[in-house]
């Protein structure tokens, strides 16, 4: 054991001389960790959050609604109660404090609530009758309460009852007695939904719709593919970092080659000294494994707010702005970590394991196998490439919506063949160029000289230029992917946002202000809308046997007036566009596309719906885009979608005659009818907020592109650090024969700057591939619809200006260090 610690301590001694290459190991374990371990906090608090959401109102729970589509009363429950159906009340609402905070109350009656929910189970200080008789109480979890401050109060500056906390309950949620919510919401005597125990109502009373708790897809489920891609993304981090680990061990190792033979001259075994090199490993490990830790709660709580409003905006779904991790993240972040520097190392212990005690002190020794090293690697690029073409062909042939998992395994074979591929490939571009170089050695010698050089720093370069390609590849194929969806998103909303103005009158009021629009001459059309919830009980086609999904569907009125028909977007008809129209107005439906690849609908299908006075068949004529939503959905005329379900119309889009003011009508409305100013969007307005929320949504995939990218530049930094030394001492020679220093410079410049920029050619056509993969794969199958391929010479111009620029900004500190050098010590180090 003495003997082994002395050898462990001896082989760590190098880092005393030479705390560069520590410093990198430790850098590269240090920004991987982080990137990974900052995403997996964020991923574990979100689904923290959604589990409480669900265990709250979701799985827990089966749901009656009111077939006719009118908003529940007291009186609903009330007479259920007392035919013997065991439902409970629940209203939920939005309540906004003092300090502008927006926040979910939800009013429960405990005395009803089926007592295997988390309401019921619930235990908190106090009686039953605190929470049922005033001053009442409000429970909330303990980050909400941090949020909220000790004394927060409502808009207006009435005080929350007495608050305690609960743990189980999701963010962004507070749970009172009915009694108070109702007054505290202004609700009167409506409620939101009535609950009952799963599968306690073997069937819906006459006159109410019920709703499985199974049916409901929960915000774990919908936001599954978010995490999916964070995590991806979290992993090519990793990935790109771990190089900077394998290029720093590869170089600690060459250079104690000498002591390593050493150690086995003095009776050291080689399964000792590997087993030494394995235990070095996983020290380092802890010690970058930890940094990353600290490290990735900080990035986690920094990107956190920009993920939570993702998160509501495309799903709904709330997530705490403060974290909450469980145990094993701890521990799943030191192991990832740990096993990622293994996966680095593993190779260089091989090889140590493998060199003869004679080949020890030879640096030759550790390049001899670099040409069946890239013989190894372009047959497993083939392999990876044929993975690649596999999954894909597999894809083709599956159903939409499915294989969300091997989408992100057809892009990981295509970037790991892409680079297993880059060094076989550089080094065949660098022998050509040298063979057609060969006849004109004499009129260019040092370019000669720079192209034999730059293939002798091949073997180390290799890893840092394949960091690079994922790095610049994974930017330019999810810049694109937002790119592309950012243009047909802003071309989506001005399409669908044909009015000039849109407005939600008073369900009291609405025929007045309607009939007073009609007849205003500045209002050219009246674009009415009206909404109802379904089941899609029935799918007929002409192929086989009727689907019975039985699927909650929720049902959109549109009016087919002459704007609207000419700008909605339509991916599908049945005919004509002008007929797809036509059929609409006589009672056929429209879907999205997310119903249709989900369902495998096509156009021609016969849909049976679920409605207030039994079932109504309708034919699918058109399929339209809608992106966003996670739900499929069905559009009918709003006349039918009213006489069908008993609903009320709920909006009315504005067109204006051509050269009126929708500002001067705007305010007509608000005067005339003594309306809120809030209650009527302009068209613009509308435009602005949904850009903002845009924008926002992708801001963490900006942060983790550039993240990736700046680790890529490290790894290339590491890189040329490592083997400065080794570069000064062959520059000695050029600069001892009269080369001046200031050329000897600018020819490691074009070096770097050559490979870089063709591994930024290589990355255009692989980000292009990643792309297509994104929108047509990945997309599909996380969402349900299809983005059309943009792409965006800029973008990839800028990618081989990146490229460039990565690669000039890693050389910077080596030629700042070989400039400050003095010529004495240049030929010093030529001479050792």
């Amino acid at each position: 054991m003495r003997l082994m610690m002395v050898a462990l301590a001896t082989l760590l001694s190098h880092y005393r001389r030479h705390p560069g290459q520590l410093a990198m190991l430790l850098l590269g374990l240090w920004v991987a960790g982080a990137l990974w371990s900052g995403v997996q906090a964020i991923n574990a608090s979100a689904r923290d959050n959604y589990a409480r959401a669900e265990a709250l109102l979701g799985s827990g729970f089966d749901r009656l609604e009111r077939e006719d589509g009118q908003a529940l009363t007291r009186d609903d429950f009330i007479q259920l109660r007392r035919a013997g159906v065991l439902v409970s009340p629940l209203l939920e609402g939005e309540l906004v404090t003092d300090s502008g905070k927006k926040i979910t109350l939800i009013g429960i009656d405990p005395l009803t609530l089926p007592g295997n929910s988390t309401l019921a189970r619930t235990r908190v200080p106090g009686q039953l009758q605190d929470f049922l008789l005033p001053p009442w109480q409000t429970r909330l979890a303990p980050d909400t309460r941090s949020q909220l401050g000790t004394q927060p109060t409502l808009h207006g500056g009435t005080p929350f009852p007495p608050m305690m906390e609960v743990p189980e309950l999701p963010p962004n949620t507070l749970v009172m007695d009915i009694a108070i919510a109702a007054r505290l919401l202004g609700g009167g005597d409506g409620i939101t939904t009535l609950v009952s125990a799963v599968d306690a109502l073997p069937a819906a009373p006459d006159g109410f719709i019920l709703v499985r708790a199974d049916a409901r897809a929960g915000p774990g489920e919908l936001t599954q593919s978010f995490h999916l891609n964070l995590t991806a993304m979290a992993m090519l981090a990793l990935i790109v970092g771990l190089f900077i680990v394998q290029a720093a061990l590869g170089l600690a190792l060459e250079q104690r080659l000498g002591l390593l033979r050493t150690l086995r001259a003095l009776g050291v075994s080689g399964r000792t000294l590997v087993t030494l090199l394995a235990l070095e490993l996983v020290l380092l490990g802890l010690f970058g494994a930890l940094a990353g830790l600290v490290s990735g709660l900080w990035l986690a709580k920094t990107l956190l707010p920009d993920v939570a409003a993702t998160l509501q905006s495309l799903y709904g779904a709330d997530v705490s702005d403060t974290l909450s991790l469980p145990w094993h993240y701890w521990l799943g972040g030191i192991g990832v970590t740990q096993g990622g520097l293994f996966i680095a190392g593993s190779g260089v212990l091989w090889r140590a394991s493998r060199i003869s005690l004679l080949g020890l002190g030879q640096a030759q020794a550790w390049r001899a196998g670099f040409q069946r090293q890239l013989r190894v690697q372009a047959r497993l690029g083939g392999v990876a490439g044929l993975s690649a073409l596999v999954l894909g062909l597999w894809l083709v042939t599956r159903p939409s919506g499915e294989g969300l998992g091997a989408g992100f395994g057809l892009v990981a074979a295509i970037i790991l063949a892409a680079a297993l591929w880059l060094p076989p490939l550089l080094a065949l571009v660098l022998s050509l160029s040298l063979g057609g170089l060969t006849r004109l050695a004499r009129s260019w010698p040092l370019t000669q000289w720079a192209l034999a050089d730059l293939q002798l720093q091949l073997p180390r370069l290799s890893l840092a230029m394949m960091a690079l390609l994922i790095a610049l590849a994974a930017n330019l194929g999810v810049s694109s992917m937002v790119g592309g969806f950012r243009l047909t998103f802003l071309d989506w909303l001005d399409q669908r946002l044909t009015a000039d103005l849109y407005f939600k009158p008073p369900a009291a009021r609405f025929a007045d202000i309607d009939t007073w629009l009609a007849r205003h001459d500045a209002v050219k059309e009246r674009l009415i809308t009206a909404d109802a919830e379904s089941q899609l009980l029935e799918i007929t086609t002409g192929k086989g046997d009727p689907r019975r999904p039985g699927l909650p569907l929720p049902v959109f009125g549109i009016t087919p007036g002459q704007t609207l028909m000419a700008d909605w977007p339509l991916l599908a008809t049945l005919g004509d566009r002008d007929a797809a129209w036509q059929a609409l107005q006589h009672g056929e439906a429209f879907i999205n596309e997310q119903l249709a690849r989900g369902e495998g609908i096509v156009l021609g299908d016969r849909l049976s719906l679920a409605t207030s006075g039994g079932v109504e068949s309708v034919t699918v004529v058109g399929i339209y885009p809608d992106y966003g939503n996670p739900r499929g959905e069905v559009v009918l005329a709003t006349p039918q979608v009213r006489r069908l379900f008993k609903v009320p119309p709920v909006s009315i889009g504005i067109v204006m005659q051509s050269g009126e003011d929708a500002g001067l009508l705007r305010q007509q409305l608000i005067d005339r009818f003594d309306l809120t100013p809030h209650s009527l969007r302009d068209q613009r307005e509308v435009k602005a907020t949904a850009t903002a929320i845009f924008e926002r949504t992708f801001a963490i995939t900006r942060a983790l592109n550039a993240l990736t990218l700046a680790v890529a530049a490290l790894a290339l930094l590491a890189t040329l650090l490592a083997q400065a030394q080794e570069r000064r001492r062959r520059m000695a020679a050029l600069w001892a024969i009269g080369v001046p220093l200031r050329r000897l410079l600018g020819i490691q410049l074009a070096q770097l700057a050559g490979a870089a920029l063709v591994t930024g050619l290589l990355a255009i056509p692989l980000g292009i591939a990643i792309t297509a993969c994104l929108v047509w794969g990945i997309n599909v199958a996380a969402f349900g619809w299809r983005l059309p391929l943009h792409i965006f010479p800029g973008e990839m111009s800028l990618t081989l200006i990146t490229a460039v620029l990565v690669a000039l900004l890693a050389a910077g500190l080596p030629m700042f260090k070989l400039w400050r050098t003095p010529p004495r010590s240049l030929l010093a180090e030529e001479d050792t």
